[in-house]
């Protein structure tokens, strides 16, 4: 078996943080678009129009989707962390770590509720009780925008400055992750999709980390 050169093994983990952030990105923009149209927000809204199989079908979707998305964002720290290494400040790594356990704990937590407004339809398809609806609506609406997206704001602000001080980051994409913290601290929960944010920082975080690494490996191979 052919042994690693001293340096191939660094161009692994950015590849690595690459492709999870992508996967996680897409997984978890489609399910909050899958969410918001299944369950939808607002006072108009009645417990009679979840009856309805396609919203069902769209809050099932999202639920299978969740865990999976929570799967690859924990790969995404771990490898972004793995890559800084010995040269991440302690201080922000600890609240990069802290805020992105919080945020996919959080997470879970609003596809639970989610999932808890989806059991209280009767099998028969009538609909649910109007005090069950509103209460597993808005605890589930509450987690994501009031709770979860504030943790990514973090988040996205502690990763945004650790890139900025190692100089990993380009400074656009510093500045747009501190832009996208501001938005998911103060304007989700008050304007509807605006958490879809988060995921499109870091879909743009992740091609941004897999160019480099393929920029990487082909001045590596050309030196060679």
């Amino acid at each position: 078996m052919q042994s690693k050169g001293p340096g191939q093994e660094p161009l692994q983990t950015p590849r690595a943080a690459g492709l999870a952030g992508v996967v996680f990105a897409l997984l978890l923009a489609a399910a909050i678009v899958l969410i918001r149209l299944g369950i939808p927000e607002g006072s108009a809204v009645t417990a009679q129009g979840f009856t309805d199989s396609g919203r069902r079908r769209a809050v099932q979707a999202a639920l299978a989707l969740v865990p999976f998305a929570g799967i690859f964002f924990l790969w995404f720290i771990g490898a972004v962390r793995a890559h800084v290494g010995a040269a991440e400040d302690k201080f922000l790594a600890t609240v990069l770590l802290g805020s992105g356990l919080v945020f996919t704990a959080t997470m879970f937590g609003a596809a639970a509720a989610a999932d808890a407004v989806l059991a209280v339809a009767h099998p028969s398809g009538s609909a649910p009780e109007l005090s069950a609806w509103d209460f597993g609506r808005h605890f589930a609406y509450t987690m994501m925008t009031g709770y979860a997206m504030r943790m990514a704001a973090v988040f996205v602000s502690s990763m945004s400055a650790i890139g900025h001080r190692l100089g990993v980051l380009p400074r656009w994409l510093t500045v747009l992750g501190f832009l996208i913290a501001l938005t998911l601290l103060f304007v989700s929960p008050k304007i509807p999709w605006s958490e879809l944010v988060f995921p499109a920082w870091s879909l743009v975080l992740g091609v941004h980390i897999l160019a480099a690494g393929l920029r990487a490996g082909s001045r590596t191979a050309a030196s060679v």
